[in-house]
């Protein structure tokens, strides 16, 4: 009975007493929503004017087409000399010649085109091909290629494919460009793969004409020895280790043949020029254990020839060294040759360098001005004008009636 009573009383000391007072600044959202609908006119009349505006002015607007065209990265690594591997592993150093700018290396050959594409030799032929000054009513060639450059657009999938785009007011305009920038990028790309494995030929022909001479002198040096010490005799094992001796150098010559070619236009840091450095340090090691097997260590070159020929006499021993030294020459001389006539069919190579995924067709649709985007766009700000408006008006209203 007592809790029952207790409970009666605080309801009726709370029912007493006064409502309590609501604090100046709280927010009454009821007060809010009366101020715009006290306005509701201005805010439509806003919005009803900036859509209508939109409308117009957008159908007003010229219409821009564009066209794009996709090409797919380089799938050909061993291209010998392409500007792809010449790029990438340059660090940027040939790229830079043609108004390319890498930000970092290596790059790919994705990278390399995208490079070519933003090239100032690339827009300056495009401006050239048609007429873009005169289109555009550019003073210079550098507003021609401002104005070029609004007008492009390349963006690369995670999947490598460029994709190449042109805007303009004619479609079929538009379409040109794209085309014209990737048949250009082919050219540019061969002309450069040419350029490169032209330098890569003329040094391995003179390597190749040097080995030649070393040749010739390698067969008199045998055939003065011989001519002079009439018949020497060495062992059928010991000319078997000679001719392995003798393979295993040429092909570390004709590896370091290939590093010096590498060399002009790779970077320092790069994995393939690491990979044959490593390649040419276990051909050496190979060499040095049939010379001097597995317990000539702190032997000099030419200590010994091989195992097999530790106690041969002092003229067989030498006649080994020169029959080694012409055979390094004969399998030197048929590895460049075979170097030099795939130099030279790179060279004369004229297939197509860049794969078209998707060449760029004139456009049925613009794509822009968007009319819906547009009224969205211009309705929004229009409706936020208002509100701001209708609270101002408020709040100027309210310090009239104060003042009265």
């Amino acid at each position: 009975m007592s809790n029952s009573s207790e409970t009666h009383l605080q309801s009726g000391l709370a029912a007493s007493l006064p409502p309590r007072p609501v604090p100046d600044d709280e927010v009454n959202l009821l007060d809010y929503w009366l101020v715009i609908w006290k306005r509701r006119w201005l805010i439509g009349g806003l919005f009803s004017a900036a859509v209508l505006t939109a409308l117009t002015v957008t159908l007003q607007m010229p219409k821009i087409y564009e066209s794009t065209a996709s090409l797919l990265p380089s799938l050909d690594s061993k291209d010998g000399g392409g500007l792809s591997s010449l790029l990438a592993a340059s660090g940027g150093g040939a790229a830079q010649s043609l108004g390319i700018s890498l930000p970092g290396a290596p790059a790919t050959s994705t990278d390399i085109f995208v490079a070519m594409l933003k090239s100032r030799i690339m827009a300056d032929a495009v401006i050239k091909q048609f007429g873009l000054m005169e289109l555009y009513e550019a003073k210079t060639m550098q507003d021609a290629r401002e104005a070029l450059e609004g007008i492009t657009k390349i963006t690369v999938s995670k999947e490598k494919v460029i994709k190449f785009t042109v805007e303009d007011k004619n479609p079929q305009l538009a379409a040109d460009v794209a085309n014209f920038y990737v048949s250009n990028l082919d050219r540019l790309n061969r002309t450069l793969n040419v350029s490169k494995a032209g330098q890569n030929r003329a040094f391995i022909e003179g390597r190749l004409a040097e080995t030649h001479v070393s040749l010739v002198k390698a067969e008199e040096a045998l055939k003065d020895f011989q001519t002079h010490n009439k018949t020497v005799a060495v062992e059928a094992q010991s000319t078997a280790m000679i001719q392995a001796a003798a393979m295993i150098q040429a092909q570390i010559s004709a590896q370091e043949v290939q590093l010096q070619v590498m060399n002009g236009y790779l970077s320092p840091d790069n994995p393939e020029l690491s990979r044959v450095r490593s390649s040419i340090e276990e051909l050496k090691k190979q060499l040095y254990l049939l010379e001097f097997g597995k317990g000539g260590k702190g032997m000099l070159p030419g200590d010994r020839l091989h195992p097999a020929m530790i106690t041969v006499p002092g003229l067989a021993l030498e006649y080994g060294r020169l029959l080694r030294e012409l055979k390094v020459q004969e399998a030197l001389y048929s590895l460049l040759t075979s170097q030099y006539e795939q130099a030279k069919l790179a060279e004369a190579r004229d297939t197509p360098t860049v794969q078209v995924l998707d060449p760029a067709i004139p456009a049925e649709k613009k794509s822009k001005p968007s009319v819906r985007l547009n009224m969205m766009v211009a309705g929004a700000l229009a409706f936020f004008v208002g509100i701001f408006l209708a609270f101002f008006l408020e709040y100027l209203e309210r310090i009239r009636a104060r003042q009265a």
